[in-house]
């Protein structure tokens, strides 16, 4: 689209009217993938929309420009979308292969780091998917801790970031095992040769801006209630879900995804139970059936390799219920009466399957009272 025809949407209002329209459409995608009768899921739903078009608006509009990018928080604790991470700290910023850049930063004690640079994204069309990737525990550093990594197309000497003439995004992944002691790392992007001041606005960045923001929110929303739907096939267990699949939706190349649903009635528990592999991280989640992660702030809906209570094999048993069903990893449905759920095992040595199986809530409770007599 050339200058004139995005001026004349703009003067016209077009843009902003296919701009509601679509998320108005996006709206379908809420009732279309819930139930009457499931007020929850439809509230939740409908703000689930509005975070998403919040993170929309400052991904392709606020932030889109990759002569200044800006990394910032696109996903957090009031912004969630694709079974997020309770333990990661997002980062996003636009870049685009046609250019280069630099990252500066302090490697801290967060303690996984992982760097993307990524094509595509949700709702977009075309090919999506990993254009390069860096590891934490790859980064060169100084002695004070620094580090300093060029993200290009060209190969550059010591820590470099591939991109390709497609890139259009970056993403940063900071994981830890115990927020409270772990500091994440401080990081400062800029483009080489720039100057840091954004391109003014245009009719034409405006234009392609509200469209692209547009599209992410009915993109990742129909993206992620097609996965809930698939996922409802084997309600209740946890199989490995499709690494190529999870690539294409801009997951870490090194995590082994288990994604799936659950569904419980009021007196029933559902019992994972696995003997973790020798791995740098892993969690299991609890999430509402549009892929949120339920409020983590407030209340244990997830539980990881640092907290988790393990049996003197090394094995876990997580316990999801309603009501405290007596297990020391218990996880809290806050409400729910199903939703989604994710397990990740990150740079695994081996991939085991967990066992699940759903019991009455009386039975658990036995059970614990059994182990602890022993």
């Amino acid at each position: 689209m050339d200058e004139s025809d995005a001026r004349d949407r703009i003067v016209d209002g077009i843009t902003w009217a296919e701009f509601c329209d679509t998320l108005k459409s996006a709206g379908d995608v809420i009732l279309h993938g819930s139930r009457r009768e499931d007020a929850l899921d439809r509230a939740e739903g409908f703000r689930y929309l509005s975070l998403l078009a919040r993170a929309a608006l400052e991904a392709f509009v606020e932030y889109a420009d990759p002569r200044a990018p800006v990394l910032f928080r696109p996903v957090h604790e009031t912004a969630k979308m694709g079974a997020d991470h309770p333990d990661n700290h997002y980062l996003w910023a636009a870049v685009s292969g046609e250019y280069e850049y630099r990252i500066r930063g302090a490697r801290n004690t967060v303690h996984y780091l992982g760097f993307g640079t990524y094509r595509g994204f949700y709702g977009q069309g075309g090919a999506s998917g990993q254009t390069g990737y860096l590891e934490g525990t790859d980064l060169r550093l100084a002695p004070d801790g620094t580090f300093e990594i060029a993200v290009s197309r060209e190969r550059r000497d010591g820590n470099w970031l591939p991109m390709e003439a497609d890139t259009s995004s970056l993403i940063v992944r900071q994981t830890f095992l115990d927020r409270r002691r772990e500091r994440a790392a401080d990081l400062r992007l800029e483009r080489v040769g720039g100057d840091g001041r954004p391109t003014p606005v245009t009719p034409e960045s405006i234009d392609r801006g509200l469209t692209a923001a547009g599209r992410l929110v009915w993109g990742a929303s129909m993206l992620f209630a097609s996965w809930m739907q698939d996922f409802q096939r084997h309600a209740n267990e946890l199989p490995r879900f499709d690494p190529e699949r999870s690539l294409g939706a801009h997951g870490d190349p090194h995590i082994a995804y288990y994604h799936s649903y659950w569904a419980l009635a009021p007196d029933e528990a559902l019992v994972v139970d696995a003997t973790p592999p020798a791995c740098l991280h892993w969690n299991f989640q609890l999430n509402n059936i549009w892929m949120e992660s339920l409020d983590y702030r407030h209340h244990r809906i997830a539980i990881n390799k640092h907290d988790a209570v393990y049996g003197p094999d090394g094995s876990v048993r997580l316990v999801v219920a309603h009501e405290d069903p007596g297990w020391p990893n218990w996880l809290e449905t806050v409400g729910h009466r199903h939703g989604t759920m994710c397990l990740r095992w990150v740079r695994a040595e081996s991939h085991p399957q967990p066992r699940t199986r759903v019991a009455k809530l009386a039975e658990v409770r036995a059970e614990w009272e059994a182990e602890r007599r022993r």
